[in-house]
């Protein structure tokens, strides 16, 4: 499976720092990914939904490491050229 676009929001917020669209063999579309940032650095949030109960459920998430990975690697670096385009325009 190869991630085939990668569409990145950014917001400027203390955590929340991008939305985050990708599709998946020019077929299949995910959305609502976050780029986050946390105490370690940022990473990539699965689209989810609260529970009744107050905790959160995955909506679509990766079954391996492996393709969790690329999946970070890819938006990450994505999410990347977006700041540094950014930065240029202002």
């Amino acid at each position: 499976m190869k991630i085939t676009e990668v569409r990145i929001s950014l917001r400027d917020d203390d955590k929340l720092k991008a939305f985050v669209s990708i599709t998946l063999d020019n077929c299949f579309v995910i959305r609502g990914l976050k780029v986050i940032k946390g105490h370690k650095g940022l990473f990539v949030a699965m689209p989810s939904r609260k529970r009744p109960d107050g905790t959160f459920q995955d909506l679509a998430h990766p079954i391996n490491n492996e393709m969790r990975r690329l999946m970070e690697e890819e938006i990450l670096s994505n999410y990347s050229q977006e700041l540094e385009k950014a930065v240029l325009v202002e």
